[in-house]
């Protein structure tokens, strides 16, 4: 099998299992935050019901037999209150993590590859223009108007976008600074390091240990994933360990598993050596 038709399969597999959950994650995450929300709503008229029941400056009868009842009752509401502020806080923290779901390029996305050409696209896009748009003031310095036409000519720039490069900064300097475009250029960097992890990640084989345990360790690079087969529930210390190293239980798999990559693999050391698992008797690589 050549190289692209097994990122084909790889990206046709994770559009399988992956495709979607971002939609489902923010379709959960939205529900989450309208129930959250419609409870800080309801917390909210309760407390303000009870008060509204209270005679307007109406004090506590201190040393009458209703004091206790009446200073339970208070604080009842201003502990209601709190809580619905509370709750509306948090259902707008969910709407935010809603409105997010979609924005980082994970590697488990099936058209990550694709996202981060059309970003690197737009990095090296942007990264020119800022190189012209100097080149230019560099050419016609002392004369504006010069300036002004020829940043527009080269960069598609908008004439009142293309002045504000004009005005002196606070070292009167014109222009991108020097370290906006060593930004710019590292952005494109990272973008293209990033690109070359994960052609090289689905260039891998699939790697599947059975330990002296039982326990089976596999690398899935179609799912991504590294996994820990016990074939059994660990007990309690087991699974802190496990989700202290970022592990968590996929019923889906049957394993307790975490992104496969570098770190990925050290945790999933680190598990077998605290578990005392280390031991190999099989080994065999998945074709």
């Amino acid at each position: 099998m050549n190289s692209e038709n097994r990122v084909s399969d790889i990206i046709e597999a994770r559009q399988t299992v992956y495709g979607g959950r971002a939609d489902i994650r923010r379709d959960r995450l939205l529900r989450q935050s309208a129930s959250v929300k419609a409870e800080a709503g309801r917390v909210l008229a309760s407390a303000k019901s009870r008060a509204d029941s209270i005679p307007l400056g109406q004090p506590i009868l201190v040393g009458h037999h209703s004091e206790g009842r009446d200073r339970n009752f208070r604080a009842k509401i201003h502990s209601d209150m709190g809580k619905a502020y509370a709750l509306e806080d948090k259902a707008g923290k969910l709407l935010d993590q809603a409105r997010a779901v979609g924005r980082a390029i994970t590697s488990d996305d099936p058209e990550a590859l694709t996202k981060l050409r059309a970003k690197l696209k737009i990095a090296k896009d942007s990264h020119a223009v800022m190189v012209a748009a100097n080149k230019a003031i560099r050419a016609h310095r002392g004369d504006q108007a010069a300036a002004v036409a020829a940043i527009v000519k080269t960069t598609g720039m908008l004439e009142e976008n293309a002045r504000v490069l004009l005005r002196p900064d606070f070292g009167d300097g014109m222009g991108f600074a020097s370290y906006a475009l060593a930004n710019s250029k590292a952005e494109i960097f990272r973008i293209e390091r990033r690109i070359k992890e994960i052609e090289h990640a689905m260039q891998g084989v699939d790697v599947e240990r059975v330990l002296a345990s039982g326990v089976t360790y596999r690398e899935d690079v179609a799912l991504n994933r590294v996994m820990l087969i016990f074939g059994y529930k660990p007990d309690s210390a087991a699974r802190d360990i496990l989700k202290g190293r970022g592990f968590r239980w996929a019923p889906s798999n049957e394993a307790w598993q975490r992104q496969l990559n570098n770190a990925g693999r050290y945790a999933a050391q680190c598990v077998v050596e605290s578990l005392g698992l280390d031991a190999v008797v099989t080994s065999k690589d998945a074709q």
